[in-house]
């Protein structure tokens, strides 16, 4: 069964030995964050629940999703390509004809059926309401991760808006920073589909309903960070990812829905009208990105469990825990390249290069062109359109072995023929080398062999490989060769 509640994922991370309780009195500014960077860069290192921390009476929960294993306990599974293959399975899926073949599909129809929300009409989140005055982000443990930060940011608060046309849902994980005990920067970068909802409302001279959601079961957490295809509702999301609908209760004061299991919800407005300069902040590239104008949240009610974990996160030179989230985006996602790119073997999107920054691409090579073909393909897709570098491999090179992908680089392309450069294009709005914000270049590398077609007039030089009697003998004999 799914975790219910971030309060049951801990439980399980302490039964697993994975979690680590702080007991000692340790400070929101600056002094948990660089805890959870240490444990993090050492590697291999549990979650960490802080229980006592300065002036809050909330535990704070850290690095909670900060290694593969974790996140396979978080989202029970072994093999994440099944998140990605249910949403391929779902598109794919045909009514069948004839009585017998509908009654066969009532149980896959019914199992479908699960994946929606459930609407509820209280929940856990819901046990202490704070309206008016009472409302204050001062009342969280919110931290300061970096001396030059601009001041206390949410790292992994779950921002809640609608489509003003279809009322689809978004889930989208940005930075938020205080100002005072009401009111917030909302960090949407150009691209974010939140700020689409926005920028559509702005034209419209209209303020944009949100909600911070700042806790939930792991599933939500995670579906709130990956970026679904376009016209899919974040919670519909959650509950394939999952398998089981995800409960959800109505705000008090905005008209948005939220998990009910959640730890803490800020609901309130984004003005465009309000605009104040945000950051600077040291993010996920290891550099500290400037301050630039964004518009203001206002925060007009809290609802929280009676005693909430605040989850957090912190961001920084790779490779942190952005980076294992990532690799789970990377490998549920594939399935959906795939559908659109069937030559596509695999694919990977290595954490040391902030995931936007550089992904590797191998195929099953059949025409002329074909890696080019696959590039213009993938920067035409959803938020690989933000990726700096791709680099095209075949199918006989293993996407995660960088070992595996320099040599492929270094033998089987040509600097001048193989490389590909693109002007004036999309960039990620954290890229420090970009010469403009959000505007940039692309590279990609064509590091698969060449043929006669594409201009490699050379006779191709086989690969040296052991051939499969001496392998057979040194199999048998290799017990053998170390048992005296």
């Amino acid at each position: 069964m799914p975790f219910e509640s971030l309060g049951e994922y801990v439980d399980a991370l302490e039964r697993a030995g994975e979690l680590k309780r702080v007991r000692a009195k340790v400070s929101a500014d600056l002094e948990i964050a660089e805890v959870m960077r240490r444990l993090m860069y050492k590697g291999d290192q549990p979650a960490v629940l802080f229980e006592n921390v300065e002036g809050s009476d909330m535990q704070v929960l850290g690095n909670a999703f900060g290694t593969m294993k974790r996140l396979k306990l978080a989202l029970e599974s072994e093999d994440f390509v099944d998140i990605g293959q249910r949403i391929v399975d779902l598109t794919r899926m045909k009514m069948p004809s004839g009585m017998f073949n509908k009654l066969k599909m009532l149980p896959k129809l019914s199992e479908i059926g699960e994946y929606g929300p459930k609407y509820e009409d209280k929940g856990p989140v819901t046990e202490v309401v704070e309206g008016g005055d009472k409302a204050s982000f001062n009342s969280l443990p919110i931290l300061q991760s970096f001396a030059g930060d601009a001041g206390r940011f949410i790292t992994f608060g779950m921002t809640v808006t609608k489509h003003p046309e279809t009322e689809i849902r978004n889930l989208g994980v940005y930075r938020v920073q205080i100002v005072d005990d009401k009111h917030a920067i909302m960090h949407w970068q150009t691209h974010k589909r939140g700020a689409q909802h926005y920028k559509m409302l702005k034209e419209q001279n209209k303020k944009i309903q949100a909600a911070i959601v700042i806790g939930a079961d792991p599933a939500t957490v995670f579906s709130a960070v990956a970026p679904v295809p376009e016209g899919m509702d974040k919670y519909l999301f959650a509950g394939i990812t999952r398998k089981k609908g995800v409960k959800l209760v109505k705000c008090r004061t905005v008209d948005l829905e939220v998990p009910a299991n959640a730890e803490i919800v800020l609901e309130g407005y984004v003005d465009p009208n309000d605009m104040r300069m945000e950051g600077p902040f040291g993010d996920h590239t290891g550099y500290y990105t400037p301050a630039e104008p964004f518009p203001t949240f206002t925060l007009t009610g809290i609802m929280r469990r009676r005693n909430p974990i605040y989850l957090t996160t912190v961001v920084g030179k790779p490779v942190l825990e952005d980076a294992y989230i990532g690799k789970v985006i990377e490998r549920s996602f594939l399935p959906l390249i795939q559908m659109f790119h069937p030559e596509v073997v695999d694919f990977s999107m290595p954490g040391a290069g902030w995931f936007q920054g550089l992904a590797v691409i191998s195929i099953k090579k059949t025409y002329p062109g074909q890696a080019k073909k696959v590039m213009m393909g993938l920067w035409g897709m959803g938020q690989l359109a933000l990726t700096k570098m791709f680099v095209v491999v075949d199918s006989d090179v293993d996407v995660h072995d960088a070992n595996d992908v320099i040599w492929a680089v270094t033998t089987r392309a040509d600097a001048a023929r193989d490389t590909v450069i693109i002007n004036n294009a999309p960039t990620d709005t954290l890229d420090p080398a970009s010469p403009l914000v959000n505007l940039g270049s692309k590279m990609g590398i064509d590091a698969t062999q060449k043929t006669r077609e594409e201009g490699y007039m050379r006779e191709i030089q086989q690969l040296a490989v052991v051939d499969d009697k001496t392998k057979a003998l040194v199999d048998r004999r290799w017990q053998e060769y170390f048992s005296s």
